[in-house]
């Protein structure tokens, strides 16, 4: 018997299918968006270029204190490098707000995602890299997306600063700690200040999302999970192993776990929390474990499973500037399986798995990933993990760390040298060694995988729209689909019994976009254009939602 929908019901569903719409795909055109630059977020004693071994630093520090405390200007010589009569220097740490256009958005309560980049806590190319700032074409790339979307997006820069080349591991551990807690300081800073401009950028306070990569991935795993001062003194961070009453990081000059009330530290409480309410790292870590609590924000994770800097599963971070260990820490693999036991990315484990991108991270859920004489086990419970999986490249390439990087490697800073040899070795040159394949394209198809498989889980966590239309993808409405021959030699067909198909994917088995169309027919055919063979899936976007076929070519 058919069922009549009342007007009201039906109107309310169309309104929820869309408001979930607006966060999966993108809604906005490029020309829809607006992006200001060089916002200034906070203002704060910069590590980077300050000499805190001059006699001028007490007296330095009070002149900056006071005039922060009575609200007057910091005077210009703190912020000028070059001049001799201040040892101690200060910046203004600055973001790029990603934002669709306000006279055409009428969302008055956007969430927010906060943007994270990577860089070893050092600037390209001192960092041997050409990327670590908030421009960086990934960072870009990826506001810019989400902007599409309907969120707001900043792409924040953080304060940088300390020193790769001590002689020890516990000097190189305790100076890089320190460069993340002070990097943490600023996260908590911008979150606050777009907090307290929640009416200015349209965003809703209460709907925010760190998202980091590389480095960035560390500290938005900080930010998410430090919430505790006894957490700094567990072993790994204390000086003294067997001296519990002291860490690397001392409060009393850095400031407290929010950036506030150290003698180094110019931030000031504005009235508003640092609270964050989801989670994502493109690589990185999780500093300890039991930093990781029972109700802490939902995670995401993009992790290659051979990284050659942030263990997958366990290990000592490498530091890319100099090839050096520095501290212990916890990989993607393990910390998504102890969030899952603890419960906290239970509104998305029971996503349905007919997306391309939840079946192929659930695939290898429980597989081993062999290169050469080296296995890694990708652990079965870790809902919200997507393990990337790279080819095994051949000497003198490294596993690959982040391939949803890509930068100009004729640029100035990718042509720098960064290491004398013999042979010489330029920034660009000891980035590829990570990323041999790296192009443009590569990049943005990983990035197809980073939104496929993070903004549906987004809009389940934070309720952005009702979670149980995420994962409709199979569509009624179309009847039977046909996709032939399957096995497949050569071009395959497509048909659906009512409808048309108004564009289709081809993906591969990492997530990865290889072919798209726009049809708008009920029939039609792919071409192989060249294609390996192997497991691909077929994405059908049709009038109310999308199908998913899996297709082998032999």
């Amino acid at each position: 018997m058919n069922q009549r929908i009342p007007v009201a019901l039906a109107a309310l569903a169309l309104t929820a299918t869309a408001s979930a719409q607006r966060y999966l795909s993108e809604t906005f055109s490029a020309a829809n968006l607006t992006i200001t630059s060089d916002v200034i977020y906070g203002t704060n004693i910069d590590f980077l270029t300050s000499n805190f071994a001059s006699p001028d630093v007490p007296a330095n520090v009070t002149e900056l204190q006071t005039a922060v405390t009575l609200g007057n200007p910091i005077p210009a010589a703190y912020f000028d490098p070059t001049d001799a009569s201040t040892a101690v220097k200060v910046t203004n740490v600055r973001m790029d707000v990603y934002e669709p256009d306000q006279g055409i958005d009428t969302e008055m309560q956007r969430p927010l995602v906060v943007y994270i980049h990577t860089g070893n806590a050092l600037p390209p190319p001192i960092n041997g890299s050409p990327n670590g700032t908030r421009k960086d074409s990934c960072a870009v790339e990826s506001c810019t997306r989400l902007a599409k979307r309907g969120y707001v997006a900043v792409s924040m820069s953080y304060r940088l600063g300390w020193n790769p080349l001590a002689a020890t591991e516990l000097e190189r551990r305790g100076s890089l700690l320190n460069a993340i807690y002070r990097a943490l300081h600023d996260v908590r800073q911008c979150v606050r200040f777009m907090k307290a401009n929640a009416t200015t950028y349209r965003i809703n306070p209460n709907k925010i999302i760190v998202m980091g990569e590389g480095t960035g991935g560390y500290i938005s795993l900080a930010h998410t999970t430090l919430d505790e001062g006894a957490e700094l003194f567990i072993e790994k961070f204390r000086p003294d192993p067997f001296n519990p009453n002291v860490s690397f990081v001392d409060t009393n000059q850095v400031g407290d776990l929010e950036g506030l009330n150290g003698q180094l530290t110019l931030y000031r409480p504005n009235g508003q929390t640092s609270e964050t309410q989801f989670c994502v790292n493109m690589g990185g870590a999780l500093a300890d474990t039991s930093w990781l609590a029972a109700g802490d924000a939902p995670m995401v994770a993009f992790h290659t499973v051979f990284d050659p800097f942030a263990p997958f599963t366990e290990g000592i971070v490498i530091v890319p500037t100099t090839g050096g260990p520095v501290v212990p820490v916890q990989g993607s693999n393990l910390f998504m399986e102890l969030a899952n036991q603890y419960g906290n990315n239970a509104s998305f484990e029971n996503l349905p798995s007919t997306d391309p991108y939840t079946a192929r991270a659930r695939a290898l859920y429980g597989t081993p990933v062999t290169h050469g004489a080296n296995t890694v086990q990708i652990r079965a419970d870790v809902e919200g993990l997507f393990p990337m999986v790279r080819p095994a490249w051949p000497a003198p390439a490294q596993e690959e760390a982040s391939p949803w990087q890509w930068w100009d490697p004729n640029s100035a800073i990718a042509q720098t040298v960064v290491s004398a040899g013999p042979p010489p070795i330029t920034a660009h040159q000891a980035s590829a060694a990570s990323n041999p394949d790296m192009s443009p394209t590569k990049g943005r198809a990983y990035l197809d995988t980073v939104m496929g498989y993070m903004n549906p889980r987004i809009v389940c966590a934070l309720q952005l729209g009702p979670c149980s239309l995420v994962g409709i993808e199979e569509n009624e409405g179309a009847g039977e689909v046909s996709v032939w021959p399957n096995p497949a030699t050569d071009n395959v067909n497509v048909s659906i019994a009512q409808g048309l198909v108004r564009r289709y994917r081809l993906l591969d088995i990492n997530g990865r976009t290889v072919a798209t169309g726009n049809p708008s027919a009920q029939r039609f055919t792919i071409e192989r254009n060249g294609l390996v063979a192997g497991t691909y899936l077929v994405e059908l976007e049709v009038e109310n939602g999308r199908i998913v076929r899996k297709l082998m070519l032999d």
